[in-house]
């Protein structure tokens, strides 16, 4: 995707949220920089999929040289990156205020937990604390069990980097249409909350309650969760639409008057005990066959000897999303593919960043290439 083709994305390094952003943005076509520590040279890994499509130099940014490198990538950036606790881009020397002298059209992106102010501005925290806060880490988990952490999806990655990414893109296009420069404040608190808008508009009419596996989509119906088989794997299935809940009846072979109140709360927990009657007399692999028997359009394949367990792959899928009538994952074991990153020759990244700056062999032993 090339839609940032020509915007320039300084990304000072951090963990999580803040490469996630610089990620999107590179995968749409921007060049971002990483700013590295200097203790980082030489330690990259093809591992870290949030580095692809950037180039990479490492800085001593407790040094002054370090820091007026810095600002001299700044005056010919589009946008800029920071991931740290509140104040520390200032205490460097990089605060927005001084970039924003810089370069006045410049978009400062900045990604906290709790936001840049407020009684928990400075507090350490994760993931699972900011969606804690927000609600949604309440909102799943069995009944009577302890909260599950959905891993750092939600406020990492959900409500922290993309919602960073997608301000810095608005912003841009601020600047595109004659606007100036601005500051983009992205907490994972607050983007975790606008995540849940759905599920507090749903408790605000009533629908949805604060019982764990109560709800619609939090395990509590027959037709919206995941089953075991004899095998020990999993399948989850998710029919919500009618015509899509009768196909489900008839593909398990299943009497459609017995379970004729599909949205009937009073009756999810009745109906989950037959649907779950001999669910697991079957593996998993016939029984994701039985169900799809009669849709070519999916087909199955199971590695061998991996270690990582199942794979799904689906041809057309485009057509597969389309005609699909129950949606069906494979929960338990997915293998997660390895990505293959593309790494720049150190000789030509080192030419490129140079060329980027404006520094060339006489003053070449202030840098550090990555």
């Amino acid at each position: 995707m090339s839609t940032l083709k020509g915007t320039k994305i300084i990304e000072i390094a951090g963990i999580g949220p803040a490469p996630f952003a610089g990620m999107l943005l590179a995968d749409m076509g921007a060049e971002v920089i990483l700013v590295d520590r200097k203790q980082n040279y030489g330690k990259g890994s093809k591992f870290e999929v949030s580095g692809r499509g950037k180039k990479s130099i490492a800085v001593d940014l407790k040094s002054e040289k370090g820091i007026e490198l810095v600002l001299k990538l700044i005056e010919s950036a589009d946008a800029l990156i920071e991931g740290f606790r509140p104040g520390v881009m200032e205490r460097l020397g990089l605060g927005p205020e001084l970039c924003l002298q810089k370069n006045e059209n410049l978009i400062y992106g900045r990604m906290t937990g709790w936001g840049q102010t407020g009684p928990l501005a400075n507090a350490a925290g994760h993931d699972i604390n900011y969606i804690s806060l927000a609600g949604a880490l309440g909102s799943t988990g069995r009944n009577g069990e302890p909260p599950s952490p959905p891993l750092n999806l939600i406020g990492d990655f959900g409500g922290g980097g993309m919602l960073l990414a997608l301000g810095i893109c608005a912003a841009l296009v601020n600047v595109k249409n004659g606007g100036k420069g601005q500051v983009i404040d992205a907490a994972m608190t607050e983007g975790t909350a606008q995540l849940m808008s759905m599920i507090y508009g749903m408790k605000a009419s009533g629908f949805w309650t604060d019982q764990q596996q109560s709800n619609l989509l939090d395990g509590a119906t027959h037709f919206y969760d995941s089953y075991e088989c004899k095998d020990g794997k999993f399948v989850s299935l998710g029919s919500i639409e009618p015509q899509f809940y009768s196909i489900l009846l008839d593909k398990m072979e299943l009497d459609s008057n017995e379970f004729s109140e599909q949205m009937n709360k009073e009756k999810w927990n009745e109906y989950k005990v037959k649907f779950n009657e001999g669910d697991n007399s079957e593996e998993l692999e016939q029984r994701i066959e039985n169900i799809f028997k009669d849709d070519q359009k999916v087909k199955l394949r199971y590695p061998e000897n991996s270690a990582s367990g199942i794979k799904r792959i689906i041809n057309n899928f485009s057509q597969f999303l389309s005609l699909v009538s129950i949606s069906a994952m494979l929960i338990a074991g997915i293998g997660i593919a390895n990505t293959l990153l593309s790494f720049i020759n150190q000789n030509n990244m080192s030419i490129a960043v140079r060329k980027a700056v404006g520094f060339y062999s006489g003053n070449i032993k202030t840098l550090y290439y990555l």
